[in-house]
């Protein structure tokens, strides 16, 4: 189950909808997962994502690198190239860690 979990993530972090996802599984291993299963396990992630963009950052970063890393987004049925912008800051003891979080507003186009 693990694998299927792992799999699902990671077709869900791709932007497939959970019928996707459902239709998916059932087509590579043979099994049939309902789509409100694959709804609760999307939901499981959003909540990670979103315990990890409130977690408190150090409060120094003496070099930080910043990037920005071109991905493919669906957006109203379309497929575009969508930039994410990346902040990877080291703090003094050597640890890196990326710093940050997404804007609320999205835009496209």
């Amino acid at each position: 189950m693990a694998g299927l979990y792992d799999q699902i993530i990671a077709l869900y972090s791709r932007g497939l909808s959970p019928r996707d996802i459902q239709a998916q599984t059932q087509e590579l291993y043979g099994v049939e997962r309902s789509p409100e299963l694959v709804s609760q396990i999307s939901d499981q992630v959003q909540s990670g994502v979103q315990q990890w963009q409130n977690r408190p950052l150090g409060p120094l970063y003496p070099i930080l690198y910043s990037d920005a890393l071109p991905v493919k987004v669906r957006h109203e049925g379309n497929v575009m190239s969508q930039a994410v912008y990346l902040a990877l800051g080291v703090n003094l003891k050597g640890d890196k860690g990326v710093l940050g979080r997404p804007r609320k507003e999205r835009s496209f186009g």
